[in-house]
């Protein structure tokens, strides 16, 4: 019997948004890991590049983002590159309706990035070194973060990142929802 998106908890405006772009059935790391969240539990995944976890994680985060005053991020996710961190947030803004999500990384003038954070981001999908470096010159507040991703995480590590991820982690809520995914789980992982 194949599961949906609505039997996972998924909500009607989401399913709709999903249909829009002609998913109608969840992937695997979906069905595995959507219910719980949903429910604010920790995820740990091992799932590879194209298996669907963004959808996985990226609905939790659009259905439990706060729309509160504050301009300061409620969720985070962390991409070792800018090509994924683009592709993170071009993904999560075909879903995210009134939710506001915003990308930071490396490689292009701060302008735009410093502009979208003034204005307010509920999701804030970052690379490491960039996202740093906001938070240095006082554009970035990770203190009311309760729910962050670690995508691609063994990339990260591979490419150093883990240091950075740590210092940034430690800003955050410590009771915060945690989604891990990476090809591997091992090593600095």
């Amino acid at each position: 019997m194949s599961t949906t998106f609505a039997e996972l908890g998924v909500s009607e405006n989401i399913c709709r948004s999903l249909a829009d772009k002609g998913i109608f059935k969840p992937f695997e790391i979906q069905k595995l890991t959507l219910a719980d969240g949903l429910n604010g539990r920790d995820i740990c995944g091992r799932a590879p590049t194209g298996s669907g976890k963004t959808i996985a994680f990226g609905i939790p985060l659009i259905t439990n983002s706060r729309r509160g005053k504050s301009k300061s991020p409620g969720s985070l996710i962390l991409a070792p590159t800018r090509e994924l961190a683009e592709q993170i947030f071009s993904e999560l803004l075909s879903l995210a309706g009134n939710t506001k999500v915003g990308v930071v990384y490396g490689g292009v003038g701060y302008g735009n990035q410093i502009r979208a954070l003034k204005q307010g981001i509920d999701i804030l999908v970052a690379c490491p070194g960039r996202l740093e470096d906001l938070i240095e010159k006082g554009f970035v507040n990770l203190s009311n973060v309760n729910h962050i991703v670690l995508d691609e995480a063994d990339r990260m590590a591979d490419m150093g990142f883990m240091p950075s991820v740590r210092r940034l982690l430690d800003q955050t809520n410590p009771k915060r929802q945690t989604f891990l995914f990476s090809a591997t789980l091992d090593g600095d992982v």
